[in-house]
């Protein structure tokens, strides 16, 4: 059933993935079954083929843009309550820093994989983060900087999600140019994503 989406999605073939997805939607097939069974299992194959050194940067960019065609006729369809159901994410970029193209990226994958996603935006003061995390009851945060200089925030944000006995169990997912797996083993966050798709991939195991 799904296995034409997952050839279109691995050929990176946006419209074709797209096309697919319609057909599914029309034939009343659940979305969350597209997603479990089509988007994600397409994104795996496409994790591996980056790993094995057979995809690059430029393919892992065309697949996030086929997934995020594919989202936007998704999530339309998805309600709220589901969306609540797979769990919710604060994504925004810490203060002093305002890039967000990585971050962008992350929401729509993200989003592909059903989460309800709150997108804070950049420069995000840590009293933001930790008042949306409480108000939107988010099962994981997620913090991105792209300079050296700001990304000391994420480990201000952190502590005080780990001071406070209402937070302490949310999940901090981070990333970024400067960030690396020894940093955010050093900050005592729960998970790195090196990119959009590892940070998609390390959301749901972070969830399951």
């Amino acid at each position: 059933m799904f296995t034409d989406l997952i050839s279109a999605l691995t050929e990176l073939d946006a419209d074709k993935s797209t096309g697919e997805v319609q057909k599914l939607l029309d034939s009343g097939i659940d979305p969350f079954e597209i997603i479990e069974n089509g988007l994600m299992q397409a994104m795996d194959i496409v994790g591996r083929k980056f790993e094995e050194g057979t995809f690059f940067l430029p393919e892992l960019l065309r697949a996030g843009i086929a997934v995020e065609a594919c989202s936007a006729l998704i999530t339309p369809v998805l309600t709220e309550d589901q969306q609540v159901a797979r769990g919710t994410i604060v994504v925004g970029t810490v203060a002093g820093d305002i890039h967000d193209l990585g971050k962008n990226l992350i929401i729509s994958t993200l989003t592909s994989a059903g989460f309800r996603v709150i997108d804070l935006g950049v420069d995000v003061p840590l009293e933001t983060f930790v008042e949306t995390v409480r108000r939107e009851k988010a099962k994981i945060l997620a913090l991105s900087a792209l300079l050296t200089v700001t990304m000391v925030r994420m480990e201000e944000i952190i502590l005080a999600l780990r001071n406070d006995p209402e937070l302490k169990d949310v999940k901090v997912m981070v990333g970024g140019a400067p960030v690396d797996q020894k940093y955010a083993d050093t900050i005592g966050a729960d998970a790195y994503g090196e990119n959009a798709l590892d940070a998609m991939q390390k959301a749901r195991q972070l969830i399951s």
